[in-house]
Protein backbone atom coordinates (compact mmCIF):
# COMPACT_ATOMS: atom_id res chain seq x y z
CA UNK A 1 0.00 0.00 0.00
CA UNK A 2 1.24 3.65 -0.85
CA UNK A 3 -0.72 6.74 0.76
CA UNK A 4 0.43 9.67 -1.93
CA UNK A 5 -0.91 13.12 -2.30
CA UNK A 6 -4.82 13.19 -3.89
CA UNK A 7 -4.91 14.60 -7.36
CA UNK A 8 -7.89 15.35 -9.60
CA UNK A 9 -7.20 12.68 -11.68
CA UNK A 10 -7.98 10.88 -8.45
CA UNK A 11 -11.80 11.99 -8.52
CA UNK A 12 -13.55 9.16 -10.11
CA UNK A 13 -11.76 6.47 -8.17
CA UNK A 14 -12.55 8.25 -4.90
CA UNK A 15 -16.19 9.05 -5.28
CA UNK A 16 -17.08 5.83 -6.47
CA UNK A 17 -15.30 4.62 -3.14
CA UNK A 18 -17.26 7.24 -1.26
CA UNK A 19 -20.50 6.54 -2.88
CA UNK A 20 -19.72 2.64 -2.06
CA UNK A 21 -19.35 3.80 1.96
CA UNK A 22 -22.14 4.17 4.29
CA UNK A 23 -21.92 6.91 6.39
CA UNK A 24 -19.84 9.71 3.84
CA UNK A 25 -22.60 12.45 3.17
CA UNK A 26 -21.99 13.63 -0.57
CA UNK A 27 -23.58 16.83 -1.73
CA UNK A 28 -23.52 17.75 -5.62
CA UNK A 29 -21.61 20.83 -4.79
CA UNK A 30 -18.74 20.53 -2.78
CA UNK A 31 -18.15 16.87 -4.03
CA UNK A 32 -18.57 17.23 -7.62
CA UNK A 33 -15.42 17.20 -9.51
CA UNK A 34 -15.02 21.28 -9.93
CA UNK A 35 -15.66 21.21 -5.99
CA UNK A 36 -13.51 18.42 -5.64
CA UNK A 37 -10.52 20.82 -7.73
CA UNK A 38 -11.19 23.89 -5.67
CA UNK A 39 -10.64 22.05 -2.86
CA UNK A 40 -7.56 20.10 -3.75
CA UNK A 41 -6.06 23.91 -4.84
CA UNK A 42 -6.67 25.19 -1.30
CA UNK A 43 -5.45 22.06 0.48
CA UNK A 44 -2.66 20.66 -2.42
CA UNK A 45 -0.43 19.09 0.58
CA UNK A 46 -3.04 17.83 3.18
CA UNK A 47 -5.09 15.41 0.74
CA UNK A 48 -4.05 11.56 0.12
CA UNK A 49 -5.43 8.41 -1.38
CA UNK A 50 -4.01 5.10 -0.49
CA UNK A 51 -3.64 2.95 -3.30
CA UNK A 52 -2.95 -0.82 -3.92
CA UNK A 53 -1.46 -0.81 -7.26
CA UNK A 54 -3.34 1.68 -9.70
CA UNK A 55 -6.69 0.83 -6.91
CA UNK A 56 -7.84 3.68 -4.77
CA UNK A 57 -8.71 1.57 -1.24
CA UNK A 58 -8.73 4.62 0.88
CA UNK A 59 -9.07 8.66 0.72
CA UNK A 60 -8.81 11.15 3.50
CA UNK A 61 -9.67 15.20 2.68
CA UNK A 62 -8.30 17.32 5.11
CA UNK A 63 -7.31 21.17 4.76
CA UNK A 64 -7.31 24.16 7.33
CA UNK A 65 -8.43 27.98 7.82
CA UNK A 66 -4.90 28.66 9.17
CA UNK A 67 -6.08 28.29 12.53
CA UNK A 68 -8.04 24.95 12.29
CA UNK A 69 -7.78 22.11 10.76
CA UNK A 70 -10.93 20.06 9.02
CA UNK A 71 -11.03 16.42 8.11
CA UNK A 72 -13.76 15.06 5.85
CA UNK A 73 -14.98 12.20 3.64
CA UNK A 74 -12.67 9.73 5.28
CA UNK A 75 -13.23 5.92 3.49
CA UNK A 76 -11.25 2.76 2.93
CA UNK A 77 -12.93 0.17 0.61
CA UNK A 78 -15.06 -2.45 2.59
CA UNK A 79 -13.17 -5.30 1.46
CA UNK A 80 -9.85 -3.24 2.90
CA UNK A 81 -10.68 -2.25 6.61
CA UNK A 82 -9.32 -3.35 9.55
CA UNK A 83 -5.67 -3.26 8.43
CA UNK A 84 -4.60 0.10 9.61
CA UNK A 85 -5.55 1.88 6.44
CA UNK A 86 -7.75 4.41 8.16
CA UNK A 87 -5.13 5.22 10.90
CA UNK A 88 -2.33 5.91 8.03
CA UNK A 89 -4.32 8.23 6.07
CA UNK A 90 -5.04 9.97 9.44
CA UNK A 91 -1.56 10.50 10.62
CA UNK A 92 -0.55 11.35 7.76
CA UNK A 93 -3.43 14.47 7.13
CA UNK A 94 -2.31 15.05 10.40
CA UNK A 95 1.20 15.30 10.40
CA UNK A 96 0.57 17.40 6.96
CA UNK A 97 -1.44 19.56 8.92
CA UNK A 98 0.68 20.07 11.70
CA UNK A 99 3.73 21.11 8.92
CA UNK A 100 1.48 23.83 8.25
CA UNK A 101 1.25 25.29 11.61
CA UNK A 102 -2.04 23.66 12.88
CA UNK A 103 -2.38 22.64 16.15
CA UNK A 104 -5.69 20.99 16.40
CA UNK A 105 -8.41 18.89 14.04
CA UNK A 106 -12.19 18.81 14.04
CA UNK A 107 -14.58 16.34 11.67
CA UNK A 108 -18.47 15.91 11.29
CA UNK A 109 -19.73 12.20 11.83
CA UNK A 110 -23.45 11.93 11.22
CA UNK A 111 -24.25 10.46 14.53
CA UNK A 112 -25.81 7.21 13.32
CA UNK A 113 -22.30 6.18 11.79
CA UNK A 114 -21.47 3.44 14.94
CA UNK A 115 -18.74 2.20 12.22
CA UNK A 116 -17.75 5.68 11.47
CA UNK A 117 -17.68 6.96 15.17
CA UNK A 118 -16.19 3.74 16.67
CA UNK A 119 -13.49 4.47 14.54
CA UNK A 120 -12.63 8.14 15.61
CA UNK A 121 -13.08 7.04 19.29
CA UNK A 122 -11.15 4.61 18.67
CA UNK A 123 -7.92 6.75 16.99
CA UNK A 124 -8.22 9.39 19.99
CA UNK A 125 -10.96 11.91 18.72
CA UNK A 126 -13.34 12.65 21.60
CA UNK A 127 -17.04 13.60 21.25
CA UNK A 128 -17.88 17.76 21.78
CA UNK A 129 -21.15 17.42 24.16
CA UNK A 130 -20.94 21.35 24.59
CA UNK A 131 -21.21 22.00 20.62
CA UNK A 132 -24.37 22.14 18.42
CA UNK A 133 -23.25 21.78 14.39
CA UNK A 134 -25.11 24.47 12.75
CA UNK A 135 -25.15 24.85 8.90
CA UNK A 136 -26.78 26.85 6.01
CA UNK A 137 -26.88 26.33 2.56
CA UNK A 138 -25.82 29.86 0.48
CA UNK A 139 -26.02 28.91 -2.77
Amino acid sequence: MIIRPMTIQDYDDVYSLWIQTPGVGLNSLDDSKEGIASYLKRNPRTCFVATEGSKVIGVILSGHDGRRGFIYHTAVAASERKKGIGKALVERAIEALRNEGIHKVALVVFTKNERGNGFWEKIGFERREDLVYRNKVIS
